[in-house]
């Protein structure tokens, strides 16, 4: 068992490594798009960006390591859609967003802009399935077609 905990924190060290500096390759800022959860307030977004919460019960958890592999490799397509990445892997406090969504271990949830919740998955999702379901709100089809011209 010690074995495995250190290689899954290894692979979590690899991951970040991976990541890279706070500034991504393609120029985006990742502390603009990817922060911790336990002091934001999800009204602070509604209408502005579309938050999707990240949690696990600790940094090391593989699922939330995954997770965040799956984000940090296509940030600019969360960019494009407005979303904000909120990590929280405070599993014995009370966060507000914990008291809020009630997640059981690994959970992953997506918020519209309208502040409804329009996702729950209890295993990582690949950046472009969770674009997918963003780009099926109607929210942002009208995003879609206002950038077009059309309306």
């Amino acid at each position: 068992m010690p074995k495995t905990l250190a290689l899954v924190f290894l692979s979590f060290l690899a991951a970040l490594s991976v990541a890279g500096p706070a500034i991504a390759q393609d120029g985006l800022s990742r502390d603009e798009l990817i922060m911790p959860g336990d002091s934001v307030d999800l009204d602070d977004f509604v209408w502005i960006k579309r938050p999707l919460i990240v949690f696990a019960d600790s940094h090391a958890d593989p699922r939330y390591v995954q997770q965040m592999e799956y984000i940090t490799e296509r940030l600019e397509d969360l960019d494009d859609r407005d979303v904000v990445v909120l990590t929280d892997t405070a599993k014995g406090e009370h966060t507000a967003l914990r008291d809020k969504l009630h997640p059981r271990g690994f959970m992953l949830v997506l918020i519209g802009k309208d502040g409804s919740i329009y996702l729950r998955k209890p295993v990582p999702w690949s950046v472009r399935e969770i674009t997918r379901v963003i780009d099926k709100m109607p929210m942002r089809q009208q995003e879609i077609r206002d950038r077009r011209g059309d309306s």
